[in-house]
């Protein structure tokens, strides 16, 4: 059975830096051990039909795609602070530049009136919308509402696409829950289990 990969960070780019979970923490785990992790996480978050098998990249794929997490990571460490984009180290710029002149995946539409995507490369492709996507994200006004989790044992970030702009955490369901339980138990106690 394939992984199941977090999504819903808003933005592809940022589910891609997911996928080195717990990110400068201890127990900091890699979601992306092999190639047949990538293309399984291809196939989730990428825009293919489902059931469309992707098909398996090699080693040498698989460590573009790593360093590509890292400088999507680095570019938007460089963005959110004083030096903005341009701050970006010129080894990630040249990864993501190199990355996004890739060809993206190609819609078609059917004659049942449905897109449907393809590429001769699957994986390369999303990797290239992966680029486009973090160098859209940090050329726009979206970057301001880029956050990380307020979970304590949580590093991921997420585009905070709330109307008041305050969101705290990655996902309601966990981090919230885990914070809402949490604040809940200081305020109340824990029961006594006799």
């Amino acid at each position: 059975m394939a992984p199941r990969f977090r999504s819903g960070a808003g933005r592809l780019c940022l589910d891609f830096m997911r996928t080195l979970r717990l990110r400068g923490m201890e127990g900091a785990t890699e979601e992306l051990p092999t190639p047949e992790a990538l293309a399984a996480w291809v196939a989730q978050l990428g825009p293919y039909p489902a059931g469309v098998a992707v098909p398996v990249p090699t080693q040498d794929v698989l460590r573009q795609a790593r360093q590509l997490r890292e400088a999507v990571y680095a570019l938007l460490v460089a963005a959110r602070g004083d030096s903005g984009p341009g701050g970006c180290p010129p080894g990630d710029r040249a990864l993501l530049n190199q990355a996004a002149a890739v060809a993206p995946p190609v819609p078609v539409l059917d004659e049942g009136g449905l897109v449907t995507y393809t590429a001769a490369d699957p994986v390369r492709a999303v990797l290239s919308d992966v680029a486009r996507d973090a160098l859209d994200l940090v050329t726009s006004a979206m970057l301001a509402r880029v956050r990380a989790c307020a979970g304590p044992r949580c590093a991921a970030w997420f585009l905070d696409t709330s109307r008041p702009g305050n969101r705290r955490w990655c996902s309601m369901d966990t981090c919230g829950n885990q914070s809402k339980k949490s604040t809940w138990r200081t305020k109340h106690g824990s029961p006594d289990v006799n």
